[in-house]
């Protein structure tokens, strides 16, 4: 059974950090691309980051760049989004997703709120 389970969202004050983990299970982790999406209400959902199965190539979108840190942990099966100097528009339920060539997977989400 295929599992990504998002974990360490909350609530955070503008200049504030979280570090969000995204557990795997139920496939080949290493072999998969990995994805930090966001989603709000009314939007659609936006690309913040991607790892390569290496580890070596990572992108960022430009509203994260310089703040923004993605990496993963192929023994722990495990993606992880470093986010600092968080602002009130980063606010956002957080997916993780595993892509390798037509077959994808998405996780739940965990919820980001940065206010004051």
């Amino acid at each position: 059974q295929v599992q990504l389970v998002e974990s360490g969202g909350g609530l955070v004050q503008p200049g504030g950090s979280l570090r969000l983990s995204c557990a795997a299970s139920g496939f080949t982790f290493s072999t998969y691309v990995m994805k930090w999406y966001r989603q709000t209400p009314g939007k659609d959902r936006e690309l913040v980051a991607s790892i390569s199965t290496g580890g070596t190539i990572k992108t960022y979108a430009t509203f994260v760049k310089g703040r923004f840190t993605i990496s993963k942990d192929d023994a722990m099966n495990t993606v992880y989004l470093q986010m600092n100097n968080l602002k009130p528009e980063d606010t956002a339920m957080y997916l993780c997703n595993a892509r390798r060539t037509s077959i994808e997977y998405w996780g739940q989400g965990t919820q980001v709120t940065v206010s004051s």
